[in-house]
């Protein structure tokens, strides 16, 4: 008989004066019919109602930080520092899983008794009202390498689900695009990326890179060059660029 692997995720909230959105991300971890979870919520010191609607739920949640911080990921460090399960997840405040039972269709698509470096898969955008608006622009690809987000990021980082023990600190020095300098180190650590095939993660189309957009472009240009070099950057770009004025 094959034993199914059980492995547990660290889920790591990271939130600061999130009143209105706070509470469905948490009911949305709360309720996964998979158990095998240690919830996390590293708050930046709010000055709103989040850490009323946070200790409401205390005996469901492991470890709550609240203290400021140097910035969000600052923050999400702290809880990778926190973390002891065998995969993170990244689940901020306005995000949920898309289902009740994600967690454990994410665990029954794993056929081998030994765990994926990586499990990703599909990212929906909603509303605040938790509405469906489109799929992510981009989509996750069949087969994930770290050469894969030379396109852009493929996989939207809340769908991103890295083994703990590949996972290093996100680098400080990128402001609103650490995460795409994170999972490109974190793939190039791993040798088995296993595409779930399943809608992860429902994302509140309004996050911090959305509202900075310009900012995070030009982080990203800088780290796709470092991983990629500069060369290679360009030509994307440039290539990028006039299939935008070809389609006018």
């Amino acid at each position: 008989m094959h034993n199914h692997p059980t492995p547990k995720f660290s889920v790591i909230t990271v939130c600061y004066n999130a009143e209105a959105t706070i509470e469905d991300t948490i009911q949305s971890v709360i309720s996964q019919t998979y158990h095998h979870v240690e919830y996390i919520i590293v708050d930046g010191a709010s000055k709103d109602r989040t850490m009323d609607i946070v200790n409401r739920y205390r005996e469901h949640i492991a470890i709550v930080v609240s203290e400021r911080d140097k910035g969000l990921y600052d923050a999400m460090n702290k809880g990778i520092g926190l973390a002891t399960g065998d995969y993170l997840c990244f689940l901020n405040a306005g995000d949920s899983f898309h289902e009740d039972d994600t967690l454990q269709q994410m665990v029954h698509s794993i056929h081998t008794p030994q765990l994926p470096d990586v499990l990703y898969g599909e990212t929906e955008l909603v509303d605040h009202e938790g509405h469906f608006l489109r799929m992510r622009r981009l989509s996750a690809p069949e087969v994930l390498t770290w050469k894969s987000f030379r396109q852009g990021m493929l996989v939207c980082h809340q769908a991103f689900f890295p083994r703990r023990d590949l996972v290093m600190p996100y680098d400080l020095r990128y402001r609103f695009s650490a995460d795409f300098d994170w999972c490109i180190k974190i793939m190039k650590k791993s040798k088995v990326l296993h595409n779930t095939h399943l809608t992860l993660i429902d994302y509140l189309a309004e996050g911090m890179t959305t509202r900075n957009h310009k900012a995070s472009l030009k982080e990203r240009f800088r780290i796709m060059a470092r991983h990629y070099g500069w060369t290679s950057t360009l030509a994307f770009h440039l290539w990028f660029v006039l299939r935008l004025l070809l389609k006018k």
